[in-house]
């Protein structure tokens, strides 16, 4: 029976990009006064927000910049940027014999600063080559962390959010995919453990699909191996006017 191995990293930082229009330069030449125009839009200015469109007031704007801005949680993502080793037990069935595989993660970011990838690669033990995608971000609006994961073991997309604990040391996951087995759309519990700067421990509990208790599928130690290079780590969050 194949099952999806989830295997979500925390990790990536914040980048806030502003419009910047370029203004010709200035003819010093005496020129005969034109009539205004008055259609045309003024020249924009060096970080000037867009007019704003019909009905839309400066408040509903600022919505939608702080909405598109990454902060604090977008930085707490990006401490996990980097290349990770793993040693992984995974277990079938409740009381099953575990089984045991290594392989290797790469974590970077993407948009700015505003999402992270995670490409996974490893051995299924009984299956061959194990690669999994994920990209993770958090949701300024929902205030939740998102992540969607696909593998080369399965065909459904896992779609999770979380939360992290209040000292930053734990985060909560939990997924939605639809089970092989009873044809059923069925959820997925990981807890992510920050060890140290370099070091995590990943536990996931899937839901057994005959008896539909949950049972610890599958535990994940990551070490770092390599931080991000400067030209992937993203720059200091951006706040918000």
């Amino acid at each position: 029976m194949k099952r999806i191995v989830r295997i979500v990293l925390v990790g990536v930082a914040s980048l806030s990009a502003s419009l910047v229009f370029a203004q010709p330069a200035k003819d010093t030449r005496t020129q005969p006064a034109k009539p205004a125009d008055k259609t045309a839009q003024p020249a924009g200015q060096p970080g000037q927000q867009p007019p704003l469109p019909e009905g839309w007031t400066d408040a509903d704007m600022q919505a939608c910049i702080e909405a598109g801005t990454p902060g604090q949680e977008h930085a707490f993502l990006a401490e996990s940027v980097g290349t990770w080793s793993s040693k992984c037990t995974m277990w079938m069935t409740p009381g099953g014999e575990p089984m045991k595989s290594e392989g290797t993660t790469t974590v970077q970011s993407i948009m700015d600063g505003r999402f992270i990838t995670i490409d996974m690669k490893g051995e299924m033990p009984g299956m061959g080559p194990y690669t999994g995608f994920s990209i993770v971000g958090y949701d300024n609006v929902a205030k939740k962390f998102q992540a969607t994961w696909v593998d080369n073991m399965g065909t459904t997309m896992a779609i999770g959010t979380g939360d992290r604990s209040s000292d930053g040391k734990t985060m909560t996951w939990s997924y939605t995919y639809t089970c092989p087995v009873n044809k059923k759309p069925t959820t997925m519990r990981e807890i992510h453990k920050q060890v140290s700067k370099d070091s995590k421990v990943i536990e996931t509990y899937a839901t057994e699909p005959k008896s539909g208790k949950e049972f610890k599928m599958m535990e994940v130690e990551l070490t770092r191996t390599s931080p991000a290079s400067k030209a992937t780590t993203p720059a200091p969050a951006v706040k918000t006017r």
